[in-house]
């Protein structure tokens, strides 16, 4: 790994976990000594933090931590409805075993975490590598360079907001959901080559997470 791929990692756990809050100047100095890197490594991981729109520029003034509203996240999250709506129905016209077998496998392991999880403690990031390569697994027969590169920005803005609600509630439910219960129907709907109930599913799935999210933004404000 990297210089600047650590510097990357480094910069984006803490703001995802809130240790660098919205807004927060990001001078260089600090970082350095914060992370014991240099300066370029560090400008090359808030360029790409920068792609991600997890930090923003300011002429004249370097980098900040991206502010958090509600009205971005939904933003973020409606784009993920569309963009990932539109790669789930490609990759279900054009998955073949191997992507199938990936899927389940994907599924398992992100279960055997959150079960893990249950009765010991284990990182949320174990459980978010696998979270996440679920739902990418869904999408990898889709065909489309742009669609995944779309979900990989999209994922990584709405995570954001969604690390803290997992923290807060638990790995396997959000304010009373079985999130495990809705990725097996929505992988049992994709593998039966249901595509539109897979969509609906999809939709539902961060729908409702979208309007938990909201909802704690409101009580925090």
């Amino acid at each position: 790994m990297t210089l600047s791929e650590k510097a990357y990692l480094a910069i984006r756990r803490d703001i995802i976990q809130g240790l660098l809050g919205p807004c927060q100047p990001l001078r260089m100095a600090e970082l350095s000594a914060r992370y014991a890197m240099g300066f370029s490594p560090l400008r090359e991981a808030l360029s790409r933090l920068q792609v991600e729109r997890l930090v923003v520029a300011e002429a004249l003034r370097g980098f900040k931590v991206a502010p958090l509203s509600i009205d971005e996240m939904q933003d973020a999250v409606d784009s993920r409805i569309l963009v990932e709506s539109d790669a789930l129905r490609l990759s279900i016209q054009y998955g073949d075993d191997d992507w199938s077998a990936a899927i389940v496998a994907a599924l398992y392991a992100l279960k055997l975490q959150v079960d893990r999880a249950a009765v010991s403690a284990v990182s949320v990031w174990d459980i978010e590598a696998r979270h996440y390569a679920f739902h990418r697994a869904l999408l990898a027969a889709c065909r489309s360079p742009w669609r995944l590169e779309f979900f990989e920005r999209l994922y990584a803005a709405t995570e954001r907001y969604r690390i803290p609600a997992l923290v807060a509630s638990g790995p396997s439910s959000i304010l009373g959901r079985d999130i495990q219960a809705e990725h097996s129907a929505l992988a049992e709907a994709v593998l039966a080559r249901e595509a539109d109930t897979a969509v609906r599913l999809l939709a539902s799935h961060y729908t409702k997470t979208a309007d938990a999210i909201r909802d704690r933004m409101r009580k925090a404000a």
